[in-house]
């Protein structure tokens, strides 16, 4: 009750809430809902401009929603409130690009659940079911794993920009040239000749060179 009353003494008493929905019926029941909780206010269609927050049924992800919602971001940069069964983990990665800050599952629509997304939404915060957080947080945790596991190996333990800097001395140019044709300070290039000989246990610039040829690097 603390958190409704410093929300709408926030927005001067009422929060003012779009509606869109696949249906004029589905639009016409959403909003008597969002009537019901009452610090909010129903705008008309086409008003999207004046309103807190955006609040859009749909039945699931579609290319069609993803659309709306691109639109809306770009064009009117309101936060929503997305109602929508079956969403995955991909499918909330989508969304969240868009400014959706809080998805209802249908079965659980209410007026008091509508009413606490909205103004929770409005204040800056979010309202997801705790099972989708915790798909996403499996999901990204297993792209992290996917993307260690796949990505190329840096090969012979050297970066790319190391490798440039080895082929470079071997070309015969110093730090000062190398510098120059790199773009970096001198310091960088010392800092960096300095990793790959600590890191490789490799005595100087000489056996640096020669531990890169014989990778095949340059």
């Amino acid at each position: 009750m603390h958190a409704l009353a410093s929300v709408v003494g926030m927005t001067g008493g009422r929060l003012y809430v779009a509606v869109r929905a696949a249906d004029p019926l589905s639009r016409a029941g959403l909003a008597a809902l969002l009537r019901a909780g009452s610090p909010l206010a129903v705008l008309g269609e086409g008003e999207e401009k004046r309103a807190d927050v955006l609040v859009v049924a749909a039945g699931a992800l579609n290319a069609e929603l993803a659309g709306l919602l691109s639109r809306t971001a770009r064009e009117v940069g309101l936060p929503v409130v997305l109602i929508a069964d079956d969403l995955s983990p991909d499918d909330l990665l989508t969304v969240v690009r868009y400014r959706v800050m809080s998805v209802v599952p249908r079965r659980f629509v209410s007026a008091e659940v509508l009413t606490r997304c909205v103004t929770a939404v409005a204040a800056g915060g979010g309202v997801m079911p705790p099972d989708l957080v915790g798909g996403l947080l499996q999901h990204v945790d297993r792209l992290q794993r996917d993307l260690r596991e796949t990505a190329p190996a840096v090969t012979g333990g050297l970066t790319e920009r190391e490798v440039e800097i080895l082929r470079l001395i071997a070309d015969g140019l110093d730090t000062n040239e190398i510098a120059e044709a790199l773009s970096y300070s001198t310091r960088t290039v010392k800092n960096i000749m300095y990793g790959i000989t600590h890191r490789l246990n490799l005595r100087n610039r000489p056996h640096a060179v020669a531990y890169a040829v014989r990778a095949g690097l340059i």
